[in-house]
């Protein structure tokens, strides 16, 4: 509708009040609506990559662990629910994977290169986890508590998720776009930790696995933790007896019950932990 002012009888210039008050005189980055409207979704995808991606370079981090589980496993300790008992009553092991979550946060961020920014400044090996509570804040919270970064990325959801109080501050992401949070764990992943969980933990999972199938990333390890819960949970040996995937499918990925046994897993299938005091930062990587 315009605004378009009508011509004062006696000769006097209008004010330019109309003007200044138009969203389109406002500057566009300033502009919420326009911002949000539809011909900006590309630039919106655009401003989560490259937020995420600004942030991760100011802390050095160049490679991560990927670590996804539940959202609503609690310590062993915690009020029981009925939810609770009835995972206890199928999976009796569930009362350990809070705690192996959090050992392996810790002994994960010790060995892996995100405490000191070795040669070059860099930090690899940074625990990355969906920023949540239950499995994935018991991880933040290993690191947290031997003093290491770690990366939160939340996705905001109608029922708003709250960011657990372990990730480092200025690593602490909130993402619209699943897509763009897909990216930013995929692009630096040097390993993937599957703890138990359900379709959040199952899409971060396949997502993976399906890019390592496609050879659409570089060969990760990818530990399963706890093979008597994922093996009930999804039959795959049943998808490669069916040809629904190929044999060799089935090695893109291992199982591991423990913190321990998980940091060996990604070691024997590839991960590359940093010598400390390497002079020439194209070297300093090494099996172990």
């Amino acid at each position: 509708m315009s605004t378009q002012q009508i011509p004062d009888p006696s000769g006097q210039a209008p004010s330019n009040q109309a003007q200044r008050n138009s969203s389109s005189y406002r500057l566009p980055a300033l502009d919420h609506k326009f911002i949000l409207s539809d011909s900006m979704r590309g630039t919106r995808l655009m401003l989560e990559y490259e937020k995420a991606e600004e942030r991760l370079r100011d802390w050095g981090v160049r490679s991560t662990l990927v670590t996804f589980g539940s959202a609503r496993v609690r310590p062993a300790d915690a009020a029981a629910t009925a939810e609770e008992a009835a995972r206890v009553a199928e999976f009796p092991q569930s009362t350990r994977w809070y705690a192996e979550a959090l050992a392996f946060g810790r002994l994960a961020s010790e060995r892996g290169g995100a405490l000191d920014g070795w040669p070059g400044g860099y930090r690899d090996n940074v625990i990355a986890t969906g920023g949540g509570g239950g499995l994935m804040a018991a991880v933040n919270r290993g690191a947290w508590e031997v003093g290491a970064p770690s990366i939160g990325f939340n996705i905001a959801l109608p029922h708003e998720q709250e960011p657990n109080p372990y990730t480092t501050p200025e690593l602490t992401f909130q993402f619209h776009y699943f897509a763009m949070r897909k990216l930013h764990f995929a692009m630096r992943a040097a390993g993937l930790v599957i703890f138990p969980g359900g379709f959040g933990t199952l899409d971060e999972m396949f997502e993976i696995l399906t890019l390592r199938q496609t050879g659409k990333s570089a060969p990760i390890p990818v530990v399963l933790m706890d093979k008597a819960y994922w093996t009930r949970v999804l039959d795959f040996g049943l998808l490669a007896k069916t040809g629904m995937i190929a044999a060799a499918d089935l090695e893109l990925f291992s199982f591991a019950d423990d913190a321990e046994g998980i940091w060996r897993a990604l070691l024997a299938h590839g991960l590359k932990v940093a010598r400390p005091h390497a002079a020439d930062t194209s070297s300093a990587f090494q099996d172990s």
